[in-house]
């Protein structure tokens, strides 16, 4: 399956832009969002401990994964920490590695470029859980998440101007093989 992708380290501020084309892709952004993203993704890259790998075929970038260790002071977990207190589970931003975002082009999904960007990644934390958001569907990520081990901690998520309800999840480390 993942014959000809080559699956290493991303130097993702000089690659931003070919990342957010697949992120693009992948999740239907326009130029606008991007833009934003765009800001987001540099902003977390400065912080200490993020990290990047890019899944690349014949040269080009086909997917790519980031994150870093959890900090209670940054937006997402502001933004999560309610949710997860209400469920009991406001423990899991402590000593917790955050996927902060995941992303294959469509043309190149279902071929294990997701599962293994996500366990490659993870497989260097230092922490012994990681943590995530995604869209509250039964989508083809979240089931990739669920193999993993990752649980649903708080579900119907509502991050500030996002269109749709997330979920938060929490997994051990290392990930389920």
């Amino acid at each position: 399956m993942l014959r000809d992708i080559v699956i290493g380290p991303l130097d993702l501020p000089s690659h931003v832009d070919e990342a957010l084309a697949v992120q693009a892709a992948a999740f239907g952004l326009g130029p606008d969002e991007v833009a934003v993203r765009r800001q987001i993704v540099l902003r977390h890259m400065s912080y200490p401990g993020a990290r990047a790998l890019g899944a690349t075929a014949q040269g080009h970038l086909v997917g790519f994964v980031y994150g870093m260790p959890n900090d209670r002071t940054h937006w997402w977990s502001t933004v999560v920490e309610p949710y997860l207190r209400a469920q009991g589970h406001d423990h899991w931003l402590d000593n917790s590695f955050v996927i902060t975002e995941l992303h294959v082009h469509p043309r190149y999904q279902k071929r294990g470029i997701g599962r293994a960007l996500i366990t490659a990644i993870t497989d260097t934390a230092t922490e012994p859980r990681s943590i995530l958001s995604a869209i509250d569907t039964d989508s083809p990520a979240r089931g990739l998440y669920h193999s993993l081990g990752y649980q649903d901690l708080a579900r119907q998520v509502h991050f500030p101007s996002a269109p749709k309800p997330y979920a938060v999840m929490g997994a051990p480390l290392p990930l389920r093989r």
